[in-house]
């Protein structure tokens, strides 16, 4: 039993060491761009064992020079309620839940945009009951000690949209030649749709699923509210 308490202590020490880790870069993130997240780490990996000269597209940009019409577009696709939750739509949640029912199958995970921040900043693309528990923990940090404009600003920065393409910037520039920031309600409506599997629609660019997409998400985006 000593054996089996010092080994659940160990254990304890070092998740407890992990979360204070993470939460001394959620510090830092307060006032700095992170360099790579743990999302682009393992894409770069699993790209340059393919191709050794594989590179990454990301260039940070600031809230400000990000379109508006992009931030509409990704709180109407992804999280109509970012400004009131704290972390969590459980309303989403409980659909995802029964969509999945219906479907026999996992086709939606209800996950906020603070979730996905979690997600693309310290874990993996990688589904288990273990990293959603990571991801939960970690959400609830991001939310604490962030600001919903901050959280809002990083994960526009930094999450996937293709094969190496993070971040609004890279995504503007590969897929229509201009900068985030001049970016039309059309053009943010598509990005936006791309988001659940960018790296599918990358190559299926015409998909009806995402002129479907688009639609709906250009007719809520008037009533979207962006922090």
């Amino acid at each position: 039993m000593r054996a089996v308490a010092l080994v659940a202590g160990a254990l304890a020490a070092i998740v407890i060491l992990w979360f204070v880790w993470i939460a001394g870069h959620i510090l830092w993130y307060r006032g700095h761009a992170p360099g790579e997240t743990a999302f682009m780490a393992q894409r770069m990996e699993e790209a340059r064992a393919k191709k050794p000269d594989a590179e990454l597209r990301y260039q940070w940009v600031p809230y400000e020079r990000i379109s508006a019409n992009l931030k509409r577009a990704l709180i109407a696709a992804e999280d109509a309620k970012f400004n009131d939750h704290a972390g969590f739509d459980w309303d989403g949640i409980q659909g995802a839940l029964e969509k999945n029912r219906r479907k026999g199958r996992v086709v939606s995970g209800g996950s906020t945009i603070t979730q996905q921040l979690a997600k693309n900043l310290f874990l993996s693309p990688d589904r288990s009951y273990l990293r959603k528990g990571e991801e939960a923990v970690i959400t609830l940090m991001l939310e604490a000690m962030l600001p919903k404009r901050r959280i809002f600003e990083l994960y526009l920065n930094v999450i996937e949209w293709g094969n190496g393409v993070f971040g609004a910037e890279a995504a503007s520039r590969r897929y229509f030649s201009v900068s985030a920031a001049q970016l039309s309600a059309e053009q943010a409506a598509r990005l936006a749709a791309m988001t659940p599997s960018p790296r599918l629609f990358e190559r299926n660019p015409g998909s009806a699923y995402i002129e479907r997409r688009m639609a709906t998400i250009l007719a809520r985006m008037p009533a979207a509210a962006i922090p």
